[in-house]
């Protein structure tokens, strides 16, 4: 489904979408697009509660956007004025989709991907945090070293710095424009 903790265009929760889905015979139910890694997950978990109050059992899924809509509508991303053209200086880094992945996997969902703005290196992250659970490493990964451990080895001591997990996942990335706002007001 297209929604978020807001509910649908017809203001039924997140909890309540799950519930009738499952009742019609859904066996997996989850959201897809229309927002971001925060959003998706805070959506996932009112619609895992909804499951749970219900005394039902589902398969969860989700496949959030490759970027950031903190500030988006009921809409989700569309109600943006960066939407369609100008999304990139929200794009999710590798690091928020491995923290997002990891908080996907700990609310339970076992199918977790990516819809609008993910990228190759999106689905890469996912597969590397999850690898412990999988049992195995995506191609090619130890050619970049997991959370930036192939920087330890860098001729600049503030870049050694940076190889390691809490480094990556507290950095607030900047955009580079000068006077550029961190959120913007949704058309809708």
């Amino acid at each position: 489904m297209c929604i978020g903790p807001e509910g649908d265009k017809n203001d039924v929760t997140p909890g309540e979408c799950a519930v009738k889905l499952v009742k019609a015979g859904a066996s997996i139910v989850g959201v897809n697009c229309r927002f971001g890694p925060g959003i998706s997950l805070k959506t996932m978990k009112l619609m895992k509660e909804g499951l749970q109050a219900a005394g039902l059992k589902a398969h969860l899924m989700v496949q959030s956007l490759g970027f950031h809509t903190p500030d988006c509508g009921k809409g989700g991303f569309v109600d943006l004025p960066e939407y369609p053209f100008g999304l990139e200086p929200r794009t999710a880094t590798r690091w928020d989709i491995q923290k997002y992945a990891r908080e996907a996997y700990n609310l339970g969902v076992r199918y977790i991907g990516g819809c609008c703005g993910f990228e190759p290196y999106h689905i890469r992250a996912i597969a590397e945090e999850l690898a412990p659970e999988r049992g195995f490493w995506p191609p090619a990964s130890d050619k970049h070293g997991i959370w930036g451990s192939g920087l330890n080895m860098h001729t600049k001591p503030w870049i050694r710095a940076r190889a390691r997990r809490e480094y990556w996942e507290n950095l607030l990335p900047a955009s580079g424009r000068p006077f550029c706002p961190s959120l913007s007001k949704p058309d809708s």
